[in-house]
């Protein structure tokens, strides 16, 4: 009888440690149910991808001062689509003109272009980074393509993920995955902030080694795409553009003074700012922007 308390005993405690162990155990990532949406956002933990079916996006015919970055992130974009070379896209500049707007914008550019095309977009935020191999892991078999996502990416002083996204981008032993291409926004052309670049250089024993190591992350990009303040005609062609497409009716003049008026109390002109005007205009009309 005793023998058979201990055994019983025995299998309760090592029952508890199988099921200590199935918590410490992270649960494999299921396969994503890849027809629920064109697009994603990577969930790190537990490691899935929610699908977005309604993407927060506006037309590429309405991002207007910037049809020259438009037209070369479109060709680039298009080739990867068709299973052609493209390159990694850093979008820097100027807050407001349109960078990740034209990501979106693009990628539903070139679907509506090809009912055929298997060309997926996954946002993953910037302090997920780091889940970025785990990712890369998950779609790597998959019969699509991905444009992966970030936006507004940049590093600030002792943050060393960036190391991470190097090695995923080209540097690490897998490489980035045939079917995948990274397109990151940015307001820094290099993703580093100027006094970090400074500190290293004034501060390491050889500073040109040092700051080539922090900057090299932007060379993984191999199309960089500037953005720059728009003028007062490029902002009030994006506000005209906006009223068209939505059907908003006031008398020019009208419409140019307050647009102006509207952008000076911004203190900025950006496509953002005439989005903003163009909200406040179609309230004040009383029609939805649909």
């Amino acid at each position: 009888m005793s023998a058979q308390n201990d055994l019983a005993a025995l299998n309760a405690k090592l029952d508890s440690l199988i099921e200590l162990v199935s918590r410490a155990v992270p649960a494999s990532a299921k396969e994503p149910d890849w027809s629920a949406a064109e697009a994603f956002v990577w969930i790190p933990e537990p490691g899935d991808l929610h699908a977005v079916e309604k993407v927060n996006r506006v037309d590429i015919a309405l991002l207007c001062a910037v049809s020259h970055v438009r037209d070369l992130l479109l060709d680039n974009t298009r080739r990867f689509a068709d299973g052609l070379p493209a390159n990694n896209a850093l979008l820097w500049g100027a807050r407001g003109m349109g960078k990740s707007s034209l990501v979106k914008a693009a990628h539903a550019a070139i679907n509506r272009e090809d009912d055929s095309s298997s060309l997926k977009l996954i946002e993953i935020h910037r302090e997920d980074i780091e889940s970025l191999p785990k990712l890369m892991a998950l779609i790597r078999s998959a019969p699509f393509r991905f444009i992966i996502f970030c936006d507004d990416l940049s590093f600030d002083n002792d943050d060393t993920s960036y190391k991470s996204l190097k090695a995923v981008l080209e540097g690490g032993i897998e490489g980035r995955p045939e079917n995948v291409i990274f397109y990151a926004t940015s307001n820094r052309r290099h993703l580093l902030p100027r006094d970090m670049i400074e500190n290293e250089r004034s501060t390491a024993i050889n500073p040109a080694e040092a700051v080539e190591e922090k900057v090299s992350l932007s060379d993984r990009f191999g199309l960089w795409l500037g953005f720059h303040k728009c003028s007062q005609d490029d902002y009030l062609d994006m506000v005209r553009g906006y009223a068209a497409h939505y059907g908003l009716e006031i008398p020019e003049d009208d419409m140019r003074s307050q647009a102006l008026e509207w952008s000076t109390t911004r203190g900025s002109r950006s496509g953002r700012v005439a989005y903003q005007y163009i909200q406040d205009l179609a309230g004040r009309l009383g029609k939805a922007l649909t």
